[in-house]
C-alpha cells in the first residue's frame, strides 16, 4: 500500500502529485472507446459500484459528484450501492456488459477483482478509488488527498482543547485512513506542542455504533475535541458536550453546538475530468489523485456556521495564514502513512 512515487511527485510539484492525463490520447485509445462520433450520439453511460451504503461519507462524496454531472453534463447515471466483495464481478460485468462507458467506485474492498475485470473490457473507462497505481490501458485510480484541511482542523483541535488531549476515531489503519489522522495530528502539535493524542480504529469503514462506542472511551480518558473520521462519533461528542471536527463532507448539521468545521472531500474536480476526457475519446489510464487536492478544489475545510462568532480571532487567523500558505505552495503538509499515534 505504500506509493513512494506519491512522494516523489509531492517532492516535485508541491501540493499537487501526478498530473491526471488529460491531453490528447493516440488513435489506438479513441478507437478503444469508440472515438469523438460514437460518444457524442448520445448521453454517456455511467455507472457507480459502491462497497458502502451510500449515506457511508467516502462513497457518499463520490455519489454526489456523479449526481452534479448527471445535471451539468448530461450523463445517463445509474449506481448500485452495499456491494458484497463476493457480488463485486458480478455487478462490474452485468454494468460492463450492459454498454457502460465509464464505471466508478470504491476498489479497496475488491481491488483484484475490479482490476481483473477491467482487463477483461478494454473499451469501459474504469476509474476506481485504489491505493495502487493506474493500469493501461483502461483502469484510472484516484483517492481521498484531503490531509491538508485535515491539518487546518488540528490546529483549531489544539487551540480549542481545554484538557490537552485530542483524538481521533477512525476506519482502520490502512494508508489513506492513516495520512488524515497524522495530519490532523500534525495541525494540533503545531498550535500545542504539548498535546496528547488518543488514536482508535473501529476496523470498518460504516459501523456507527461501534465508532460511538471507541468515541465515548476516548472522552472518558480526557480527550475533549475529537475528529469523527468515521458516522458515528458527532453523536458520542453531542451527548458528551466535547467538540468534534467531521470528516468527507459537511456535517455541522448533524449537532451544530458540536461540529465545528471538517474537512470536505469535494469528488467534481474528479468526475469532471473523467467524464469530459470519455466523451472527447481521450481517456487513458490516468492517477486522479491531483484532483482532490486544496488547489484543485478536490478539497477544503468546511464553513464554521455558528462557530464562525465563537472560534477565537486568533484561531480563524492561523487557520487562514496556513490556509493561504498551502494554496500558494509555501507549505506542505506531511503525508505520513505510518499508524498514528497514541499518547
Amino acid at each position: 500500500m505504500k506509493r513512494p512515487e506519491i512522494r516523489n511527485e509531492i517532492a516535485r510539484v508541491g501540493i499537487s502529485r501526478r498530473q491526471a492525463l488529460a491531453g490528447v490520447a493516440s488513435v489506438g485509445a479513441l478507437t478503444a472507446l469508440g472515438g469523438r462520433g460514437a460518444l457524442a450520439a448520445k448521453p454517456l453511460k455511467v455507472a457507480a459500484v459502491f462497497a458502502t451504503p451510500i449515506e457511508e461519507p467516502w462513497d457518499h462524496q463520490i455519489h454526489v459528484a456523479l449526481l452534479q454531472a448527471k445535471e451539468k453534463l448530461g450523463i445517463d447515471y445509474k449506481w448500485s450501492e452495499h456491494v458484497e466483495s463476493s457480488d463485486f464481478e458480478r455487478v462490474l460485468r452485468q454494468y460492463a456488459r450492459g454498454g457502460t462507458q465509464l464505471i466508478i467506485g470504491d476498489a479497496f474492498a475488491a481491488e483484484e477483482v475490479t482490476r481483473k475485470v477491467a482487463k477483461q473490457f478494454p473499451k469501459v473507462a474504469f476509474v476506481f478509488g485504489s491505493g495502487s497505481g493506474p493500469a493501461d490501458p483502461n483502469f484510472s485510480v484516484f483517492d481521498n488527498w484531503i490531509h491538508e484541511p485535515a491539518y487546518l482542523c488540528g490546529l483549531i483541535a489544539g487551540k480549542m482543547s481545554k484538557t490537552g488531549t485530542v483524538g481521533a476515531v477512525a476506519a482502520m489503519d490502512i494508508p489513506e485512513v492513516a495520512r488524515l489522522v497524522n495530519a490532523f495530528y500534525q495541525g494540533a502539535k503545531e498550535a500545542n506542542p504539548n498535546i496528547k493524542r488518543k488514536t482508535s480504529f473501529i476496523g470498518s469503514f460504516f459501523d456507527p455504533p461501534k465508532a460511538k462506542e471507541a468515541a465515548l472511551a476516548q472522552i472518558a480518558a480526557g480527550v475533549d475535541v475529537i475528529y469523527a473520521e468515521r458516522f458515528g462519533v458527532i453523536e458520542a461528542a453531542k451527548e458528551k458536550g466535547v467538540l468534534a471536527i467531521s470528516n468527507m463532507s459537511d456535517q455541522s448539521e448533524l449537532a451544530p453546538d458540536t461540529v465545528i468545521t471538517g474537512p470536505v472531500w469535494d469528488m467534481w474536480p474528479t468526475v469532471q475530468a473523467a467524464v469530459k476526457q470519455v466523451k472527447a475519446g481521450a481517456y487513458t489510464a490516468s492517477d486522479f489523485g491531483a484532483f482532490s487536492f486544496m488547489a484543485k478544489g478536490g478539497s477544503y475545510l468546511a464553513p464554521y456556521h455558528g462557530w464562525d462568532a465563537k472560534l477565537p480571532a486568533e484561531v480563524k487567523q492561523l487557520v487562514a495564514d496556513k490556509q493561504a500558505a498551502i494554496l500558494a505552495g509555501n507549505f506542505r503538509v506531511n503525508v505520513d502513512e505510518n499508524t498514528p499515534p497514541s499518547d
